[in-house]
């Protein structure tokens, strides 16, 4: 890789990772919208204006959406006539570092060893580009060329999240009304809600998490599936409302996932109640 390409591509990665720690995309401005429209409580209508005007502005001054800047997940799709090499890889980790200055990204990357990161004893670094990205998820693509797909992760869903068997019974809705259920309690639990509900159903709790970040990826407010739509229904009809203040919009949407799947009396299932600001993401074509 030549150092022009490689600039090049740094730069376009640091702009990416700006725009998905600072922008909603424009189906999701249309979400809120549509549920502003539709809310009947007026402190859940509140909620949900003030979020969007939050956003709204986020763009326009090029800052971050929560105080909570998140950690970098990327997804790169590499297309058949696309090519990956070590020094993409590396161009891209460049992009990043650059990225987490510019936004800025909260500084929450804990130093020292093992046993110092795991108990907090070693102190933030104080660089925002401290805060090292997830690894790499590689994906094929029909298209052509290398694309990339950078994701800002807060640590309220997270906590949140669940990552477990279930028993199918050899039935898709008892895997459905597992999924309603510790949606229910999550949602519940976040506060920073309307969230959007992003599900990954595979053989192994790896491959679960990874199409779970796969299905914020290709997912869309506009379109829902089926099973994603009755999921949706379920959780709002809870009745936790933005902020938990009650209301119709506990969920936005559910995106989700499924896998190949095995031959076996269980599916891996993993669950993320994205935050109101989440899912926080941005696209660029690399090559």
């Amino acid at each position: 890789m030549t150092e022009t390409n490689y600039e090049q591509i740094a730069e376009k990665v640091k702009e990416t990772l700006v725009t998905a720690g600072s922008t909603f995309r424009e189906d999701k401005k249309a979400a809120y919208r549509r549920a502003i429209d539709a809310e009947e409580s007026e402190r859940a209508k509140w909620v949900l204006q003030t979020v969007l005007e939050n956003a709204e502005t986020a763009e326009k001054l090029r800052r971050p959406l929560c105080d909570d800047t998140g950690i970098p997940h990327l997804v790169l799709e590499v297309g058949k006539d696309g090519c990956v090499s070590g020094g993409m890889l590396k161009a891209i980790e460049e992009g990043v570092k650059r990225g987490l200055r510019l936004l800025p990204g909260r500084p929450m990357g804990i130093m020292g060893d093992d046993s110092r990161r795991i108990d907090q004893s070693g102190g933030l670094d104080p660089d925002p580009a401290g805060v090292l990205p997830a690894p790499f998820l590689i994906r094929y693509t029909e298209g052509a060329g290398v694309r990339l797909h950078v994701l800002m992760f807060g640590g309220g869903p997270a906590i949140r999240g669940k990552t477990y068997r279930v028993f199918h019974r050899h039935s898709t809705e008892v895997v459905i009304d597992e999924i309603v259920s510790w949606a229910k309690e999550s949602v519940s639990q976040l506060g920073c809600s309307p969230c959007t509900l992003a599900i990954g159903i595979g053989r192994s709790h790896f491959e679960a998490a990874s199409l779970m970040l796969q299905a914020q990826v290709d997912g869309r407010y506009g379109v829902q599936s089926a099973l994603e739509e009755e999921i949706t229904r379920r959780v709002n009809e809870a009745d936790i409302g933005p902020l938990g203040l009650h209301g119709r919009t506990s969920v936005l949407a559910s995106f989700m996932k499924v896998g190949p799947q095995r031959a076996s009396g269980v599916r891996v299932v993993c669950l993320r109640p994205c935050c109101c600001f989440e899912p926080r993401i941005a696209s660029v074509d690399l090559a």
